[in-house]
């Protein structure tokens, strides 16, 4: 009878271990993208962009400010772009985006360096969806 009973528990406690683990297969995930084009001409002649992709390929574009102005580098801009970059970030991670690269560059095709822009892109990612057996 203690035999049965052993057996018997032990045959409960393996099926109740393997019921409680969950196979997860790989997670979908889905991308979007957030570009900022910042504009380096002298005189705040320039048009400085934020360049939102959404997974399914729609675009919205907003204004930044640009980072010269009349006389010189303007770190109002600057700090304005920064608040506004921060802001967009903080509404996605909220939502569930996870921050996975960012990737800056520069391009200034005058020799002197009074024209050109700074660019950089945000690569976020979510889980599209994740399956259970």
């Amino acid at each position: 009878m203690k035999k049965i009973f052993a057996i018997l528990a032990i045959a409960v406690m393996i099926a109740g271990s393997l019921s409680a683990q969950e196979i997860k297969a790989a997670a979908n995930k889905k991308f979007m993208q957030i570009n900022t084009v910042e504009s380096v001409v002298n005189g705040g002649l320039g048009r400085s962009k934020m360049i939102i992709t959404n997974p399914d390929g729609s675009q919205k574009e907003s204004d930044l400010e640009n980072l010269f102005s009349l006389v010189g580098i303007n770190f109002k801009n600057i700090k304005s772009n920064e608040s506004q970059v921060l802001k967009t970030l903080k509404i996605y991670t909220d939502e569930g985006w996870k921050l996975d690269q960012v990737t800056s560059f520069t391009l200034s095709p005058a020799e002197g360096g009074g024209m050109g822009i700074f660019m950089t892109r945000y690569l976020l990612s979510k889980p599209d969806q994740i399956l259970t057996n």
